[in-house]
């Protein structure tokens, strides 16, 4: 079991990463509670896998579990199921000195994380991500939200956790295709700063995604820890922060383009939009021309979508794309700020970037879907 602190002074908390802590919960989850009962929101493909023995653990030690089951889907995550969640807790009358416990992928996390944020004003809550995308990237930070009409986590506020729990057992349960979207956002931790993970990734995503588990632990550990360590000097994206957002500027007008259905998965896209940021970056000389042909190969050595030509069904054209861009929610005075990079491992944020150059890129990988 790893274990790491996110620093924020009175809002630290940890991170704990390992395999069967659904069975621990109860020992882990206790020092948070004034008493010992606990509301689980999750959702149905997760409450039928794994909730049963989420309350397993927490009867270990005398915590009572009520649960709300929600549909899975990114379509979850709007008015309808939140207003439901806010009304069910109130309805078991959760106290603000309670926990509320997300238990699902990034869709409950987001969606159970707002919710606690506005209940009676901000009640605790704790994370237990069951995919590898909310393993290592949405479960930590404090970022909560729903989507709406106009555009992907508009509404929201940053809300930090508790306690997050990683169990990285329940990630044998993912389908191969839930597995390695998730891995898109594990990758781009190390295209956006630290190369020699990304190296690490390359010798040792294949049997990673074979279900290692020390080698999947320590992926999310070292995921994790970048992440906590970049929210810890800017928690609410006022500089560092927004290099998380690597390939997310695309990722997001991709999803809006596919109506947040599963032809694209969120971290299919991001691992389309890392390979779209590294070729704008080498295109406006910033990079060498290797650099994004050395991130394509490594995505498509673990089979992975890594294209415009491997989104199916139609797409709109490139000025369509960048305009779905510029509802994005890094737009500062009407420009759009991208995730650029000099090279793997070097990214930096930026609005000078030459939207011709960016409809070039979208363009010729368009054209490429024949």
């Amino acid at each position: 079991m790893e274990q790491l602190r996110v620093e924020l002074g009175a809002r630290s908390y940890d991170i704990v990463i390992g395999e069967g802590l659904l069975a621990r919960s109860g020992e882990l989850i206790a020092p948070s509670l004034k008493r010992p009962r606990v509301a689980v929101v999750t959702d149905e493909n997760v409450a039928a896998l794994h909730l049963e023995a989420l309350r397993s653990g927490l009867a270990a030690t005398g915590i009572e579990m009520v649960s709300l089951i929600l549909p899975s889907g990114e379509t979850t995550k709007g008015w309808t199921e939140f207003s439901r969640t806010v009304d069910w807790l109130l309805e078991q009358k959760i106290e603000r000195s309670d926990v509320v416990v997300a238990f699902g992928g990034g869709v409950i996390g987001d969606l159970v994380g707002f919710a606690a944020a506005v209940l009676r004003r901000g009640v605790r809550f704790v994370q237990i991500p069951t995919s590898l995308l909310a393993q290592v990237d949405s479960s930590v930070g404090g970022k909560t939200g729903i989507n709406s009409v106009h555009g992907k986590n508009l509404i929201g506020a940053f809300h930090q956790p508790s306690l997050v729990l990683a169990d990285v057992g329940v990630l044998g349960t993912l389908t191969p295709r839930d597995f390695l979207a998730g891995y898109g956002e594990v990758v781009k931790y190390g295209l956006l700063g630290d190369e020699g993970f990304f190296s690490w990734l390359e010798r040792e995503g294949p049997a990673l995604a074979g279900g290692d588990v020390a080698k999947r632990i320590e992926a999310v550990r070292r995921s994790c820890q970048m992440k906590a360590d970049i929210v810890a000097r800017d928690e609410t994206e006022q500089g560092d922060r927004a290099l998380l957002n690597l390939g997310h500027t695309f990722c997001h007008a991709l999803e809006a383009a596919t109506g947040y259905s599963d032809r694209l998965l969120h971290g299919e896209g991001v691992a389309i939009g890392c390979a779209l940021a590294f070729e704008v970056s080498a295109r406006l000389g910033l990079c060498a021309q290797e650099d994004p042909s050395r991130v394509r190969a490594h995505l498509k050595d673990m089979g992975m979508k890594t294209d415009l030509a491997d989104i199916p069904g139609d797409l709109p054209d490139a000025d369509a794309l960048i305009a779905l861009m510029g509802q994005d929610k890094k737009v500062v005075d009407g420009r759009i700020n991208f995730i650029m990079a000099r090279g793997i491992g070097e990214a930096f944020v930026t609005s000078d970037v030459d939207l011709d150059v960016v409809s070039s890129a979208l363009t010729e990988g368009l054209a490429a879907r024949g």
